[in-house]
């Protein structure tokens, strides 16, 4: 089986001209323009390979390879190809264009497979549209319902109702959702967005266990005034609040003592945002990971108590959002063992690893079995212009990818 890298490296390249910034960054938000044209692109590219291609309606695409025997469930793979403001151009591509070039090699050496196998592509992995991830997966393992993402908008006041308009897509919500055991096998592969890869000297990662996420929006409510004329034992100050809950949630996941416990304050806002005026009410948007359950969620206790605490200390009124608190997923371990042993059979050094970030993959362990697969990325650089693999780390990753699916096709 031969991965045409040249090919698939050409695709992740012109991908990336989809974007609201200049090379080398990449944005594509949900819906966006160049999220629009990337949609397109990519229904072009799978119907050129000859699959069969559909979109349901919330954007998730769909590229299926038929099987020899199509009573049988298809395998699934896929990814994400929005991306966050001043992101680079392999996070969740590779997964989606290293897919299809998988599905390419399996026909250009002529492997027929039983099953199909169906190339999915997201919507919004990404939560900068509407600040909640895994939009579309969510919805197809209905983990999220329909209704409320009807109550979803975006910083601009937009409904989803509106953006999938634009978008033409038609249909009802509630048709996105599928039902347990829909796939066989779900695997999807993904650069590490981690160090650990690259340092230890590993070509390919098999993921047991994704950690269990949680957001939350915190809204703090104080008193403005000018800056020169309202004294400092008078000040109701949302914006030193803030940095309080801020420095809180890192004290707390410190003191949590676990290794894989993080903490990050990603978004602050201050209204009226003026350098004269004393901050009357501030927006955070926090992000708590972990792989224990229990210790995640007692890091979220322990932030709630801290924010009550600072705003009954500075006279603020506190409203704390939960946008989404979500269980760790397990890998199933006939696929992890599968994925190593196809990935030793190749020559090629694996271990097995947590996925600290949460992927798509998270919510597909509702519908079927699933692991992932990592290749290695610079530094552990992610989510900004200089993300990296190696053609040689993508190339290793299909091909792995490919022949996973043919030891698969035995079971």
């Amino acid at each position: 089986m031969t991965i045409q890298i040249d090919r698939l490296s050409s695709e992740i390249d012109e991908l990336a001209t989809f974007s609201e910034h200049p090379a080398p960054a990449v944005t594509r938000v949900l819906f966006s323009p160049e999220d629009l044209r990337a949609r397109r692109w990519l229904d072009e590219k799978c119907r050129a390979a000859g699959l069969q291609t559909r979109f349901d309606a919330v954007g998730n695409f769909f590229a299926r390879r038929a099987g020899a025997d199509p009573t049988l469930p298809p395998m699934a793979t896929g990814s994400h190809t929005d991306a966050i403001p001043n992101a680079g151009k392999f996070d969740g591509v590779v997964g989606v264009l290293g897919g299809l070039e998988a599905l390419r090699a399996l026909d250009e050496a002529g492997v027929r497979l039983r099953h199909s196998v169906e190339l999915i592509m997201f919507t919004a992995e990404e939560p900068t549209r509407f600040g909640i991830g895994c939009l579309g997966s969510r919805l197809m393992a209905s983990s999220l319902s329909p209704a409320a993402v009807g109550e979803l908008r975006d910083p601009q006041g937009r409904s989803l109702a509106d953006l999938r308009s634009e978008a033409a897509l038609t249909g009802s919500l509630d048709d996105v959702a599928l039902p347990h055991g829909c796939y066989s096998a779900f695997v999807e592969l993904h650069i590490e967005q981690g160090p650990i890869l690259e340092r230890d000297g590993f070509d390919i990662g098999v993921v047991e266990k994704i950690a269990a996420p949680a957001a939350l929006r915190v809204r703090l409510i104080g008193e403005g005034g000018h800056a020169g004329a309202l004294l400092m034992p008078d000040r109701h100050d949302a914006g030193l609040g803030a940095a309080e809950a801020a420095l809180a949630l890192e004290k707390i996941v410190l003191a949590s003592g676990s290794p894989d416990g993080v903490g990050t304050t990603g978004v602050v806002r201050l209204l009226p945002g003026a350098i004269n005026s004393v901050p009357c009410e501030a927006l955070l948007e926090m992000d708590i990971r972990d792989t224990q359950l229990a210790t995640r969620d007692a890091v979220l206790r322990g932030l709630s108590e801290a924010i009550d605490e600072i705003a009954t200390r500075r006279g603020l009124q506190a409203h704390i959002e939960i946008i989404s608190a979500d269980p760790p997923a397990t890998c199933d371990p006939v696929l992890v063992k599968t994925v190593e042993t196809v990935a030793l059979n190749a020559g090629l050094r694996t271990t097995r690893m947590v996925s600290r970030a949460y992927h798509d993959s998270l919510f597909m362990a509702r519908l079927a079995p699933m692991t992932m697969i990592f290749i290695p990325c610079r530094n552990g650089f992610s989510h900004r212009p200089d993300e990296y693999s190696s053609l040689a780390q993508i190339e290793r990753g299909v091909r792995v990818l490919a022949e996973t699916f043919q030891a698969l096709d035995a079971f």
